[in-house]
């Protein structure tokens, strides 16, 4: 792995010194960029943008200025501007022009990022690079109508990914370090739009209590998580490719980082593709390299709710979006907080690692004592196709005291690896009820396309399951699921359709070569 990460960096990421070099016209008169009145190009405030230099004073200058007098947009020439923490204000655009780079420096002695701030008593309550703003390369709390556009490049070469893992970096930690490109806090009305991100750090974007966000075509090729959503309200990612082999790419969070439980809603993903299989740059320039054989095991690269989830999600539409050599979709809540009123269609997924889709209701609870358990309700998927996915099925999985309720799956074709060993048909799974969620945590599954277990009110319609090599488990295994209604599926022939374990009032219609019926149960059956 170390040597694609050092190619990425030998091959100058995509001409960087080109950019280095390159100079932009200027404005006829100092203040004002080529854009006319309300710009102000960097350059007029002291900035060299020769990759050397450090520009920081100057960049804060420009925004300084144009904040001053009411708004407006501070313009970046084409030109590599090296940089320690940026501080944005309110009614403020940043324009980074073709060509334009904001680099990340490395911190040296005496000269760095902006420290991380304090957390309060409940930094527990989550990793602890969620309860962390200002130590990052780009950085605002409490404003509004900031934004950040234009087809240039911001690069966090010399920002960390906060897990000791990237050693060409030496994953810089402490005083005068920074673990992330972009970082905002209770603001509002975000715009994120067109430029593309290199190495983004522990995060590329970590976004916490922030509403009214759109992210639209951006291209992040990136070493940890791509976009993180904590906490934020009316948020919009549309037409964004994000690789990150190492972590996750668009990653929706409920966390407590805020001192107060507060809930991710109206969020919608579309026209996105997601992947964690090629080489940390290559995706950028075009190269498309994959990542050695032997990190297959460690493929990221998906969308994900959860894990932190303590004031939980409603109001989800994802649509149209490409999973390659990723980790699948995922919603988890295990710390109390709802999943409710979720849509899911028009997904297309080649080489899922694990469970191409998972939901998890958990008790770990990592919150604030008191809490009820979470739930997980109104979720509809349609029009999902799978191809090479690994053995593992999709999973829905809640607890015995409180199942997921109210799902309805149609319109899908799930193609696994198969090749699964007879007696795993026979594996009772673990209930893990406090476990970390993650598709992994019940290990082997008796199922070749879903595993049910602790579910009330399941609809699951025009299902096909295949698999590459014979597999003796059955498609579906429900355990612990009351009120299913199954119709027009099929599954791989030489194998049982259905398992069924404590199941009550279990219906399956249409299905070709499966007669109906109709059981009332409580029934353990497989057939």
């Amino acid at each position: 792995m170390t040597v694609g990460r050092r190619a990425v960096m030998m091959s100058g990421a995509f001409g960087i010194a080109a950019l280095a070099s390159a100079e932009a016209g200027r404005a006829a008169a100092p203040g004002m960029a080529a854009g006319g009145p309300g710009w102000v190009d960097v350059r007029d405030f002291g900035a060299k943008g020769d990759g050397t230099t450090i520009d920081t004073a100057a960049i804060d200058r420009a925004i300084d200025h144009v904040a001053a007098r009411g708004g407006g947009t501070v313009y970046f020439p084409a030109g590599t501007y090296a940089s320690y923490t940026i501080h944005l204000k309110s009614r403020v655009t940043l324009w980074l022009d073709n060509g334009a780079v904001i680099l990340g420096a490395a911190p040296s002695a005496g000269r760095g990022y902006d420290p991380a701030e304090p957390i309060g008593d409940w930094g527990a309550y989550q990793d602890s690079g969620h309860g962390h703003w200002r130590n990052s390369l780009i950085w605002g709390e409490g404003l509004h109508d900031i934004a950040i556009v234009g087809q240039g490049l911001i690069w966090g070469k010399g920002v960390g990914r906060g897990d000791g893992k990237d050693d060409w970096l030496k994953d810089p930690s402490g005083p005068g370090t920074a673990n992330k490109s972009i970082a905002l806090k209770n603001c509002r009305n975000v715009t994120l739009r067109d430029f593309r991100l290199l190495e983004g750090g522990w995060f590329a974007l970590l976004a916490t209590g922030c509403d009214n966000i759109t992210i639209d075509n951006l291209l992040v090729d990136t070493n940890r998580d791509g976009f993180d959503i904590d906490c934020c309200r009316n948020v919009r990612i549309t037409n964004c490719t994000v690789n990150a082999p190492w972590d996750d790419a668009i990653c929706p969070k409920s966390s407590y980082a805020l001192g107060e439980v507060r809930v991710t809603e109206n969020v919608m993903i579309a026209n996105c593709l997601v992947t964690g299989n090629y080489v940390v740059g290559s995706v950028l320039d075009g190269t498309w390299r994959r990542m050695p054989p032997d990190f297959a095991k460690l493929i990221h690269g998906r969308i994900k709710f959860g894990t932190e989830s303590n004031g939980g999600f409603r109001n989800i539409a994802i649509t149209n979006c490409v999973f390659v050599e990723s980790r699948g979709l995922a919603f988890e809540t295990v710390d109390g907080g709802m999943i409710e009123d979720v849509v899911v269609s028009n997904i297309t997924m080649r080489g899922i690692v694990d469970a191409p889709i998972f939901l998890r209701l958990g008790k770990r609870m990592r919150g604030p004592a008191g809490r009820a358990i979470g739930t997980i309700r109104r979720i509809r998927i349609q029009n999902i196709v799978s191809s090479g996915a690994t053995i593992l099925p999709s999973v829905i999985a809640g607890l015995a005291e409180r199942p997921i309720e109210d799902i309805a799956i149609s319109d899908v074709h799930m193609q696994h690896v198969g090749g699964a060993p007879a007696d795993m048909a026979t594996i009772q799974p673990p209930e893990a009820e406090l476990g970390y969620p993650e598709a992994t945590m019940f290990g082997p599954l008796p199922a070749t396309g879903f595993f049910v277990r602790h579910a009330r009110n399941l609809q699951m319609s025009n299902i096909e399951i295949a698999v590459a090599t014979p597999d003796a488990r059955p498609g579906f295994r429900f355990e612990d699921v009351a009120d299913a209604d199954v119709f027009r599926v099929r599954t791989p022939k030489g194998s049982p359709t259905f398992s069924l374990k404590d199941c009550i009032d279990f219906r399956s219609t249409g299905s070709r070569g499966l007669a109906d019926r109709e059981l009332a149960g409580p029934v353990t059956k497989t057939f």
